[in-house]
């Protein structure tokens, strides 16, 4: 089976929000980091511990929020905010920008699929994602085959 969607356009707010989200579940480990900094209070007793710490980490989750923002200023990234359709089957994913212009991509590119409650989230890399809405398919049926193709891959657990 051959899912067609309709066209989607990725907004930048959205890519941004679900990019962010996407690295601080990835990089929950820098929290901890964090604390044990933070923790160097109990050896030297200097409010400088925590408040040096907070800067760090919000200077970190700043810079990545400016990468993820910039991105869709790029010309390398403005791909990813066209309007697109896509073709879905077993072997790969074909993002389509007219019926003349597209890229297949093979399903060992994904390195990770979120079924969320109204969307599917496909993580290629720590800046690269397909969201797909569950708006853009035609039927219940086709959201059902694509979630089974994620289920059948091992990129989401039953």
């Amino acid at each position: 089976m051959n899912v067609k969607t309709k066209k989607y356009q990725m907004t930048t707010g959205t890519y941004v929000k679900l990019a962010f989200g996407n690295l601080i579940k990835d990089q929950w480990w820098v929290l901890l980091i964090y604390l044990a900094i933070c923790a160097g209070y109990f050896w030297i007793p200097n409010h400088w511990w925590i408040t040096g710490a907070s800067i760090v980490l919000s200077l970190y989750l700043l810079f990545w929020l400016i990468q993820f923002a910039g991105i869709s200023q790029l010309e390398q990234g403005k791909f990813m905010f066209e309007k697109l359709s896509y073709e879905i089957n077993s072997q790969q994913i074909l993002i389509k920008l007219n019926s003349k212009q597209g890229m297949p991509m093979k399903w060992d590119n994904i390195k990770r699929a979120v079924s969320g409650k109204d969307h599917f989230l496909l993580t290629i890399n720590k800046a690269q994602h397909v969201h797909l809405p569950h708006r853009i398919f035609n039927s219940n049926n086709e959201i059902k085959f694509v979630e089974t193709i994620l289920k059948r891959k091992g990129y989401i657990k039953e």
